[in-house]
């Protein structure tokens, strides 16, 4: 991968990384407000634990693991290629979600729109990367 190329994934993944610690702290410090704000109608005890474990402890590991090219630059292609493939299969149950279902609150529009964001400049770097012809440095 260029150099340039693999700087700014670096930087593109460390900011995705800071974007998912931020709303895994949301959700695990602010469960009801959040899960109303998606529509999500927690109930006591399953949900709310079911709530906080996913959308709070996965969505910091993800975070986490985003942010690990910033340290190890080894894995920017690896990482890249896994956040092409969540955020385009996000983008795809997305769609489908809403050709299946009705009642879309702004918040769902919203976090469709950094999806395909996400998905798109991840997909874009990523084939600048295939196409330097240096992908053995990563």
């Amino acid at each position: 991968m260029e150099r340039t190329t693999m700087q700014a994934a670096r930087f593109f993944l460390a900011f995705v990384g800071l974007c998912y610690l931020t709303l895994g702290v949301w959700c695990s410090a602010a469960p009801s407000h959040t899960s109303n704000s998606v529509g999500f109608d927690l109930q006591k005890g399953s949900g709310q634990s079911e709530f906080f474990t996913v959308y709070g402890g996965v969505e910091l590991a993800w975070g986490l693991i985003f942010l690990m090219p910033l340290l190890w630059s080894e894995f920017t292609r690896p990482l890249l290629i896994a956040c092409v493939l969540i955020h385009g299969l996000s983008v795809v149950f997305r769609a489908i979600s809403f050709l299946l279902f009705s009642g879309m609150g702004t918040t769902t529009y919203v976090l469709a729109g950094v999806e395909w964001a996400i998905f798109l400049a991840s997909a874009g770097l990523l084939l600048m990367s295939s196409t330097t012809g240096k992908t053995s440095e990563i």
